[in-house]
C-alpha cells in the first residue's frame, strides 16, 4: 500500500499545470513531427496554414484524450506502483470527475477539428478513439501492448495524410508503421522501469514476459524495422538524397539509444526515453521540411 501524502484537488488556475502534467504535454513532440511529415509528404508541399493548424489541433486533442483515458483506466494500478503513485490521480491533485471533464473537452476538440479537414477524416475519428480506450486494457492481457500502443500513435501521420488528400497511399502506411515500430521499441525500454512491479501484479509487458535481456533485443528489432520503413517512405515519395541523410542521422540516434540503455541503470532509461526520442523527432521533422523545400 502506498504511503504517499494525498494532495488536495487542484482548483482554478492550478488546474492548468495539473492537467499538463496529466497528459505530459511536452511529450506531444514525439508524434507531432510525424503528423507534419504525413501532411507534407501527402502532396510534397505545405498545406494551407488553416489546414495545418486544424491538423495540429486534432493532434493535441487526440493525444490529450488518449492520455486522460489511460490515466483514468490505470489509476488504481498507478496507485500501487511506487514509481507512479505521485501522478495526478493517485495523489489526489486531480479527481476522476475532473479528468472525465478534460477527456470530454479533448474529444470535442478532436471531433470539431476533424470536421474541418478532408471528408473521410470527419467520419474516421472513432477509430483512434476506440484504440485509445482499448490500449490500457491490452496490458492487462498481453505483452503485445507495446505494439498496440505503437500502432495507435502511428495513426498520426496516416491521419494527417488523409486529412490533406482524402486518401492514403503506401508511403503514408509505411510512415505509420515506422512510427509504430519506433514507439513500440522505446515503450519496451520504458517498461524496464516497472518490470518487478509488473511481474508481481500481473501487468503484461515484454520485459515481464521474456526478461530484460530479451526485451532489449525486441527493441533493437523494432528500431531496425523503423529505420528500414523510413527508407521505404523515401523511396515511395521519390525523395532526394538529403532525406536519406536525415534518416541516417535518425538511425544513428536510435543506435545511440540502444547502446546506452541498461536495465540496471534507470537514469539511462529516462535519458533514452526523453532526450534521444525528442532529438529523433526534431531531426526527422527538419529532414522532411528540407525535402519538401527541395522537391
Amino acid at each position: 500500500m502506498s504511503t504517499s501524502i494525498t494532495s488536495r484537488p487542484a482548483r482554478g488556475l492550478a488546474l492548468i499545470p495539473a492537467l499538463l502534467g496529466l497528459v505530459r504535454f511536452a511529450h506531444t513532440i514525439f508524434a507531432l513531427p510525424f503528423a507534419l511529415a504525413g501532411a507534407l509528404f501527402a502532396q510534397m508541399a505545405w498545406p494551407s496554414a488553416g489546414r495545418l493548424a486544424w491538423i495540429g489541433v486534432a493532434m493535441v486533442g487526440a493525444r490529450s484524450l488518449a492520455m486522460a483515458l489511460n490515466r483514468l483506466i490505470d489509476h488504481r494500478i498507478d496507485a500501487r506502483n511506487p514509481r507512479t503513485v505521485g501522478r495526478e490521480l493517485p495523489s489526489g491533485r486531480l479527481t476522476p470527475a475532473q479528468v472525465v471533464a478534460f477527456a470530454s473537452v479533448s474529444l470535442v476538440t478532436l471531433v470539431a477539428s476533424t470536421s474541418q479537414l478532408a471528408e473521410p477524416t470527419r467520419y474516421l475519428w472513432p477509430v483512434p478513439v476506440a484504440m485509445f480506450w482499448i490500449y490500457p486494457y491490452v496490458k492487462r492481457v498481453s505483452w503485445t501492448c507495446h505494439l498496440f500502443l505503437g500502432l495507435t500513435i502511428g495513426l498520426a501521420p496516416v491521419g494527417a495524410w488523409l486529412a490533406v488528400t482524402g486518401g492514403v497511399d503506401w508511403p503514408a502506411i509505411a510512415l505509420g508503421l515506422a512510427v509504430a515500430c519506433w514507439i513500440a521499441g522505446f515503450d519496451i525500454v520504458y517498461a524496464l522501469l516497472d518490470v518487478t512491479f509488473d511481474v508481481e501484479h500481473g501487468v503484461h509487458s515484454i520485459p515481464a514476459a521474456f526478461g530484460t535481456t530479451c526485451a532489449l533485443w525486441f527493441t533493437r528489432a523494432f528500431h531496425l524495422a523503423a529505420g528500414l520503413l523510413l527508407v521505404s517512405v523515401g523511396v515511395g515519395v521519390d525523395a532526394n538524397w538529403p532525406y536519406f541523410v536525415g534518416v541516417g542521422v535518425c538511425a544513428g540516434v536510435l543506435l545511440v539509444e540502444n547502446t546506452i540503455v541498461r536495465a540496471d541503470r534507470p537514469d539511462r532509461i529516462n535519458a533514452a526515453f526523453s532526450h534521444a526520442n525528442i532529438a529523433l523527432s526534431v531531426i526527422f521533422a527538419a529532414t522532411v521540411v528540407v525535402e519538401v523545400a527541395l522537391h
